[in-house]
């Protein structure tokens, strides 16, 4: 075995490192959905939420966008609680009501893009619309046929 060399202090010069940055977490600390284990916190049984986890009901917003005659069809739940858990998800996620002045303030923020076809903007009510999905399709087997002026 050989001998470990030992080096003198000062002899060797310092290491540098660079610092580590530190991490910055650019992801909002806000779940993007709430946990159906979140209803608890709102007075709904342990039991029952398992019953909605075993129905694949695992988010708030499941519970909420559930019928009331889908989730009385899962295995031991009446229509009291349903409605008790119904109003605890509601809670939890808040209103979506909104007023048509409120509707109408965000339709005057939606901008029209251009297509660059006349044609085009002409059946698209004026262009592209911001905020929005637009699709163009055709008949079947008429890509590459058709032109447009």
């Amino acid at each position: 075995m050989a001998p470990r060399r030992t080096v003198p202090e000062g002899s060797m010069p310092p290491q540098s490192r660079a610092p580590t940055p530190p991490v910055v977490d650019d992801l909002d600390e806000t779940p993007f959905f709430d946990n159906v284990d979140e209803l608890q916190q709102h007075g709904i049984n342990v039991q029952d939420i398992l019953k909605l986890k075993g129905a694949a009901i695992n988010t708030v917003s499941g519970v909420v966008m559930t019928t009331r005659r889908q989730m009385l069809k899962i295995k031991g739940m009446s229509e009291a609680k349903v409605e008790k858990i119904k109003e605890a998800a509601q809670k939890i996620v808040g209103s979506s009501f909104s007023t048509g002045i409120e509707v109408q303030d965000r339709r005057r923020r939606v901008l029209v893009i251009s297509t660059g076809s006349k044609s085009v903007d002409a059946i698209l009510g004026g262009g592209l619309m911001s905020q929005s999905i637009t699709e163009v399709y055709g008949t079947r087997r008429s890509c590459w046929q058709s032109r447009i002026h």
